[in-house]
């Protein structure tokens, strides 16, 4: 047989068959003097085993290892890894159908914000602030973006996310009336210079709303840290030179905050 029949028995095409004669899988079969490939019996039982451990959902290398006369790996060995890999699969298809539900669930209800979407724990945030952020403040806005960003940054495996300490706050109109205040003052320094006198008053106002659960994060100085790296740097430049500035002095008051209650 030529190696399109070959192919075309074994259900591969000829590139497949070519692939696996130099990832050494298949052995190479003599040659006519023509210089075609003659296969026999023999490749085509071969290939048809490769192709059935391939359809399993082994990859190449563990084939080779099954094949292999001296791998030192039996089958079921081989096949019982597989089996663990498809058991994590589909334990996290479930989570992410899970996850889908609950977002289709939202939408239709009318209950996913415009930024998602985004984790439990900040949809919950959003819809429990939802009545209080002035919707006409550029900077209420800004806010809601960030937060989307830090969302998709945090890795839940390392523990609680920052909205966590938050959350209660919804729950304190007085609270919420500050916060409301601090993006009119904000909104204000949108033409200001850096040095505006208005911006060290401001910067610890936005500290001291800060809830204590939030100090973790910035207990080590990474969060100060951060601003000098290019993260940092863009999320510096996406506020007004006297609301960088602001921001900068709140979160040197939380620096120091965090470390003198460590």
């Amino acid at each position: 047989m030529r190696i399109g029949e070959i192919a075309a028995l074994a259900g591969v095409t000829s590139r497949a068959v070519r692939h696996y004669h130099h990832l050494g899988l298949l052995p190479e079969p003599e040659r006519r003097s023509n210089g075609y490939r003659e296969y026999g019996l023999r490749h085509a039982v071969e290939l048809a085993r490769i192709k059935r451990l391939t359809e399993l959902g082994l990859g190449l290398a563990e084939v080779r290892d099954v094949l292999a006369d001296d791998a030192g790996r039996e089958l079921a060995e081989v096949l019982e890894e597989l089996d663990g890999d498809l058991a994590r699969q589909e334990a996290a298809i479930r989570e992410r159908r899970e996850r889908l539900r609950e977002l289709l669930r939202q939408a239709r209800s009318g209950e996913l914000p415009p930024e998602g979407p985004v984790s439990p724990e900040l949809a919950e945030l959003f819809a429990a602030f939802s009545g209080f952020t002035p919707s006409d403040s550029p900077m209420a806005a800004k806010d809601r973006e960030h937060l989307v960003l830090f969302d998709s940054l945090h890795d839940p495996a390392g523990g609680a996310g920052p909205f966590e300490a938050l959350r209660p706050l919804a729950d304190d109109p007085g609270f919420v009336r500050r916060v409301e205040g601090l993006y009119r003052r904000l909104d204000d320094l949108a033409d200001a210079p850096a040095d505006d006198p208005r911006v060290a008053d401001l910067g610890a106002a936005l500290a001291a709303v800060m809830p204590d659960g939030m100090l973790r994060h910035f207990a080590d100085g990474d969060a100060e840290q951060s601003m000098r790296g290019s993260l940092g740097e863009a999320f510096l430049a996406d506020f007004t030179p006297a609301q960088a500035a602001a921001v900068q002095r709140m979160i040197a008051i939380l620096t120091e905050r965090a470390q003198g209650t460590g």
